[in-house]
């Protein structure tokens, strides 16, 4: 367990123990929660009143992959060390390679998202690119399902999932395109394999701060399909580039095997043009809410189209996937992703500690 981790306001008292979880700050007002001087975490998911987060290896994090806050203040190995313990050279299929995203099902089980590829822009490790599911009530993996080379290729970075009954959506950042995963079966398929709407475009860079984030190769950094939303009636999945613009396309179209790549491409339709974001969350009424990466921001969608700014923070540079907490809190992880030794010359300009805020909405 580390103890570069501290947690603020009681932390221990309020979101360890569901049964004593106390009312968040004013809407509007940023409350800290927990800081970490060496985990970079860029994910997080709460239930019941436990925190979980998520930290990528390429990052420079030095703190579980996955982790539970505990109420010490450090950050416990989940569900296991062993889960945690991955090291170059060993198997990549039982344990986590690299963590880019954590969600919760409803249903007892809490998904971490893994590249399987330690290095940003590496290839996935044979049987490394997985996306697993942790029986929260046993605190025990329950299911792992690995992504073979014809689902997540060379190149590939599975980025993010969603979950629509017993079918899981993915985004591939590297390889640009979706992946669909039936729950019951494990079959996986790839769709809008190198569809225009999970490319990033090359005229829309992603800056922050005024400056323009760039790759290891000095060129725009461009990360594909990233950010992806389900609508309210679980009929639309909302999706796109990093730094957009999002396209929808009509669920009962990807969840049919049969139908050819050119027809399920005929129903994409574009959705919003929203600025770089680092992550979404989206609440029952189908608000969108993201994080404007420019302005060091979380912004509001809402089903008609209006945007409107919730909160701006300079603390708030690179907030990534936000969390919405069935107490209508957004849990936002700030880890600083531009300033990762891989779009610095290998240098890492992170800021340490690294930050994990709660914001009550007052919608």
């Amino acid at each position: 367990m580390s103890n570069t981790t501290r947690t603020f306001g009681a932390l221990a008292a309020v979101v360890l123990a569901a049964a004593s979880v106390a009312p968040a700050a004013a809407s509007g007002r940023l409350e800290l929660v927990a800081q970490s001087d060496g985990m970079v975490w860029n994910a997080v998911a709460v239930d019941h009143g436990r925190v979980f987060v998520g930290g990528q290896r390429w990052s420079g994090s030095t703190g579980p992959a996955l982790g539970l806050i505990t109420a010490d203040g450090g950050v416990a190995p989940y569900p296991d060390a062993a889960w945690n313990a991955w090291r170059p050279g060993d198997a990549a299929g039982t344990a986590f390679v690299n963590v880019n995203a954590i969600n919760l099902d409803g249903r007892g089980g809490l998904w971490a998202v893994d590249t399987g590829a330690p290095t940003f822009g590496g290839d996935p490790l044979p049987g490394g690119a997985k996306l697993v599911r942790v029986d929260v009530a046993g605190n025990r993996v329950s299911r792992v399902y690995p992504f073979n080379s014809e689902v997540a290729p060379p190149g590939s970075y599975v980025n993010d999932v969603r979950f629509n009954g017993h079918t899981a959506y993915l985004t591939d950042a590297g390889r640009p395109g979706l992946i669909v995963l039936d729950l019951r079966t494990g079959a996986a398929r790839r769709v809008l394999d190198g569809h225009p709407s999970t490319a990033a475009p090359a005229d829309r860079p992603v800056v922050v701060d005024g400056t323009v984030v760039r790759g290891a190769d000095g060129k725009p950094l461009k990360v594909n399909a990233d950010p992806l939303e389900l609508s309210p009636d679980r009929r639309w999945l909302y999706y796109g580039p990093l730094s957009g613009p999002w396209s929808r396309v009509p669920t009962w179209a990807l969840d049919d095997p049969g139908l050819s790549p050119a027809r399920l491409a005929g129903q994409v339709r574009p959705w919003a043009d929203l600025p770089p974001t680092g992550g979404t969350a989206m609440d029952r009424k189908g608000n969108l809410y993201f994080s404007d990466l420019a302005r060091n921001s979380v912004a509001r969608r809402s089903p008609g189209g209006r945007i409107t700014e919730v909160v701006q923070d300079p603390r708030l540079h690179w907030t990534d996937a936000p969390f919405l907490d069935a107490r209508n809190n957004l849990w936002l992880p700030v880890p600083q992703l531009d300033r990762a030794a891989p779009f610095n010359g290998g240098t890492s300009r992170i800021r340490f500690p690294v930050q994990l805020f709660r914001l009550a909405l007052d919608c």
